[in-house]
């Protein structure tokens, strides 16, 4: 019989599938693990389930043991674990893709709206007491009506982004280390474009790409300076993706008009210049912030250690670093 060290709580329908093959440790809560604690979960585990914020190297593996088979990670995004030192030691990692596409794409859409429109702001004012009145020229946002959409990172998420857009009346632009296909950029009426040359062209950035050496402060001080003043950015993709200091220069500074931030370079603390200001939306990683999609995430992830513990293939296997955009 298997053992699961699940690290942190996870929804009751992909822990009752995993209670019925095994015995399964929970990790006591959602912050860090003691070490203590972290070592008597893993310990003899068959397969561990982690969670993004889970730093994952050859020394847990070293203290699971030798039986340990699968890391199965409960998020789409991999950069928290050295696939290739754990493949090294024959230890599967698999990944949650596809099931968080819809919801990751509606907060982006989220987002821009909110800060296109002056939303957070908005909502500031009323909650502030501060006493306002309708006029032809109280807060005044921006229309999406025939701007330009800047996708960065042309993955599912990215594509699902821009089929919304789309239904906005936008048009898309997109860069990505390879081309989309030709029936995708044809559904989209999507044209793919150099990263300076689509910072300087979007009316909107919004970046989907995964964190790695290429993509670490993919958007910095210089890329910034490339985006129109009246430009906005926005990132659901992973936090260090963005140089936060930078950003926050920027936006004080009227470089760009405004940005939506749902991930964060040092998470759960954001680079306090960018707490005072207007022109930025600050919401708390809820990417995949909906119940059926954490339920269908951490199934997915529950499936996958299920299959690879009784020695079978893996259902949504990562085979290697994760891919440049």
């Amino acid at each position: 019989m298997p053992t699961f060290a699940v690290l942190h709580p996870i929804p009751e329908a992909a822990l009752g599938l995993l209670e019925r093959e095994g015995e399964v440790r929970v990790g006591s809560g959602t912050g860090p693990l003691p070490a203590a604690e972290l070592e008597q979960l893993v310990t003899g585990a068959d397969a561990i389930l982690t969670l993004p914020t889970d730093p994952v190297d050859g020394a847990l593996v070293e203290a699971a043991g030798p039986s340990l088979r699968v890391v199965a990670n409960v998020a789409v995004g991999y950069d928290n674990i050295a696939v290739a030192d754990l493949a090294a030691r024959g230890v599967t990692v698999t990944n949650t893709p596809s099931v968080l596409t819809a919801a990751t794409a509606d907060l982006a859409l989220a987002l821009i709206l909110m800060v296109t429109r002056r939303l957070g702001e908005g909502e500031r004012l009323i909650r502030s007491g501060t006493d306002w009145a309708v006029s032809l020229d109280f807060m005044l946002g921006r229309s999406l009506q025939g701007r330009v959409l800047g996708v960065v990172g042309m993955g599912q998420i990215g594509r699902a982004m821009a089929a919304r857009a789309r239904g906005l009346g936008m048009r898309i632009v997109y860069f990505n280390r390879s081309r989309a296909s030709a029936e995708v950029e044809a559904q989209l009426d999507a044209t793919r474009l150099q990263l300076g040359e689509l910072l300087a062209t979007a009316d909107v950035v919004t970046l989907h790409c995964p964190l790695t050496a290429e993509t670490r402060h993919l958007i910095d001080a210089a890329a910034l300076a490339r985006m129109k003043p009246s430009a906005y950015l926005v990132n659901t993709s992973r936090g260090p993706v963005v140089d936060e200091a930078a950003l926050a220069a920027a936006l004080d500074a009227g470089t760009i008009a405004g940005a939506a931030l749902d991930v964060y370079e040092h998470e759960p603390k954001v680079h306090p210049d960018l707490l005072g200001l207007d022109n930025v939306v600050l919401v708390p990683h809820l990417g995949s912030a909906t119940v059926e999609t954490r339920e269908e995430m951490a199934s997915l992830a529950a499936r996958n250690a299920i299959e690879v513990a009784a020695g079978r293939p893996p259902l949504t296997p990562v085979g290697g670093p994760p891919a440049r955009i």
